[in-house]
C-alpha cells in the first residue's frame, strides 16, 4: 500500500446526505472528514473511470508525516471500559441487561492503581486529543492501553485538525439590491484543515506526484503528494493487528473507518447496524440464534453516507446507508473476520472494503 497526502489549495465542503436544494431549504449541512466514495470520485476523475484500485483511509496527517487516527470509543473520558462480563467482581453483574443486546460496559472494579492514577488525572481540566498519533496508537495495539498523559494535546488540531467557515450565499434582482426568493439565500458550511494538517490516504498503486484533484464541491483542489514516511507507520500499525489477531483470545476491535453493516432482512429491506451481522452474540439466550463471539460494544451515532452509482451509464443517486462511526469498539471472545474480507463475501459487500470503510485494527484483552 502505497500512502498520500492529501493538501488543500483552499477550503473544502462536502455536503452531508441530506438532500439540499435552495429555496426549499436555507441550510446546507456538511460532513468532515471525507467518505471513501469522495476520494475514489476524486482519484477517477484523475486516473479514469476503468482504473480499479484499493483504498486505505482517508486519516488526517500532521506536518505531511505523522498518520493521526480517531480516539477509540472505549472509554469513559479517558478510563477505559469494560463488559460486565469479564469483569466478574463487578457489582453491575447482579443487574439485568437484555441478553439480545450487547452487554453493558462500565469502569474496571474494583479500581486498581491506574485507574485510581487516571480517575486523579481526570479531575484537573486537561483538553484531550480526539485524534491520536501513530506512536500512540501503536502503543495501544501493544499494550491494550493508553496512559493519562498520553491523552493531552500537545499539538494544535489534535482536538480537531480542520476549523469550519460558515458562507451566506445571496442572489439579487439583475439592477436591484433585492434578494431572490426562490433561491436568493442559503448558507452553507466550509472546511479549512488548520496549519500543517492534511489528509492522508493509502492506494494499492504508484499515482505520478505531484498532481492535483478535484475534491468535494465547488471545484475545490487538493495537491495529491506521495509520502513515504506513512508507508512504513502504517505497515507497522497492520504487522501489530495482525499478530493481535492470530494467538485467539479475548479481542477488541479497533474500527478506524467509518463501518458499514449492510444486510438484507424482513421482507428484502436493506438495513444497517452498529456491528457486523455475522458477529452473533456470545450470550444470546435465544435457542433459534447460534452463540457467537462479540460480547459488546463502544460506539457513538451513526454516520449517514450518501453516494452515487453508475446505471444504464448513467451516475445516479444511490439509498443511503448509516455507518457505525470511525473509533468503535468491539469486544470478543475470540477474533473473527468480517464477512466482507471473507471469500464468501459478496461483491457488493467486497466494494465497501475497497473504498476504504470497516477498517480495524485488532487489540489483545489484557
Amino acid at each position: 500500500m502505497l500512502w498520500y497526502n492529501l493538501i488543500p489549495l483552499d477550503v473544502l465542503m462536502f455536503r452531508d446526505a441530506k438532500p439540499f436544494t435552495p429555496g426549499e431549504r436555507a441550510w446546507a449541512s456538511s460532513s468532515f472528514p471525507p467518505n471513501g466514495h469522495a476520494i475514489a470520485g476524486a482519484l477517477r476523475g484523475l486516473l479514469g473511470d476503468k482504473v480499479n484500485f484499493q483504498l486505505k483511509g482517508p486519516f488526517f496527517c500532521y506536518r505531511e508525516q505523522i498518520l493521526y487516527l480517531p480516539r477509540p470509543l472505549g472509554f469513559d473520558g479517558i478510563i477505559p471500559l469494560i463488559p460486565i462480563a469479564w469483569n466478574q467482581k463487578s457489582p453491575l453483574n447482579y443487574a439485568s441487561w437484555d441478553k439480545q443486546q450487547p452487554c453493558p460496559l462500565s469502569r474496571p472494579y474494583p479500581p486498581d492503581k491506574d485507574s485510581e492514577n487516571e480517575e486523579e488525572f481526570e479531575r484537573k481540566s486537561f483538553k484531550y486529543r480526539q485524534f491520536l498519533p501513530y506512536n500512540i496508537v501503536s502503543e495501544y495495539l501493544e499494550t491494550g492501553k493508553i496512559s493519562p498523559e498520553n491523552w493531552l494535546v500537545k499539538e494544535e488540531g489534535e482536538s480537531q485538525p480542520w476549523a469550519i467557515e460558515t458562507r451566506s450565499h445571496n442572489a439579487l434582482f439583475e439592477g436591484t439590491r433585492q434578494v431572490k426568493d426562490a433561491d436568493g439565500y442559503f448558507v452553507e458550511n466550509a472546511i479549512r484543515l488548520k496549519k500543517d494538517w492534511s489528509l492522508a490516504i493509502g492506494v494499492d498503486r504508484e499515482i505520478p506526484t505531484p498532481a492535483t484533484l478535484r475534491l468535494g464541491g465547488e471545484g475545490h483542489r487538493v495537491i495529491l503528494k506521495r509520502c513515504r514516511e506513512l508507508d512504513a507507520q502504517w505497515d507497522n500499525l497492520q504487522t501489530r493487528s495482525q499478530s493481535n489477531f492470530t494467538p485467539g483470545g479475548r479481542k477488541l476491535a479497533y474500527l478506524i473507518t467509518p463501518g458499514v453493516f449492510e444486510r438484507l432482512h424482513d421482507g428484502n429491506k436493506a438495513i444497517c447496524q452498529a456491528w457486523p451481522w455475522e458477529w452473533k452474540l456470545a450470550h444470546a439466550t435465544n435457542t433459534n440464534q447460534n452463540r457467537g463471539q462479540l460480547v459488546a460494544i463502544a460506539t457513538d451515532k451513526a454516520v449517514p453516507i450518501s453516494c452515487r452509482l453508475r446505471h444504464q451509464g448513467d451516475s445516479v443517486p444511490a439509498p443511503q446507508v448509516f455507518a457505525a462511526p470511525a473509533g468503535s469498539i468491539y469486544y470478543l471472545e475470540q477474533p473473527q473476520k468480517l464477512f466482507q474480507d471473507s471469500e464468501e463475501g459478496t461483491e457488493q459487500a467486497k466494494r465497501w472494503r475497497q473504498l476504504g470503510y470497516s477498517e480495524l485494527l485488532w487489540i489483545s484483552f489484557e
